[in-house]
């Protein structure tokens, strides 16, 4: 009896991501935005302008935008079985503006074609 060998598409290897990875998309542009608000525009009118009513708004907004980009990363992460240096690295990306959109486009392509992070 010879042993026949079943090559396994990324959809089966993977469970579904479409959900996870939807709102993973949503959530880092987001938090991309804000951070670029708050650095921006924010960050300049509080210490140049000596106006800090904005960053008292986006800052904390932000803040909270941050925690959900954090755990809708991890459940992708968990669901996409990333290695954890790929999913720290995705997971820092909210901290430093414009990289969010980066990582979005690395985290969609990679996942859509079945690899790990």
């Amino acid at each position: 009896m010879t042993e026949s060998t079943v090559e396994t598409s990324p959809s089966t290897r993977y469970p579904d991501l479409g959900g996870p990875l939807t709102r993973y998309r949503v959530i880092a542009y987001v938090v991309g935005v804000f951070l670029l608000v708050l650095v921006c525009v924010a960050m300049p009118m509080k210490y140049a302008g000596g106006d800090p009513r904005l960053v008292a708004l986006v800052g904390p907004l932000h803040g909270f935008l941050y925690m959900v980009y954090l755990v809708l990363s991890a459940h992708l992460a968990l669901r996409a079985r990333w290695s954890v240096k790929g999913t720290v690295l995705v997971l820092l990306a909210g901290t430093v503006p414009f990289v969010s959109f980066v990582a979005e486009r690395v985290v969609v392509k990679r996942t859509r074609d079945g690899r790990r992070l």
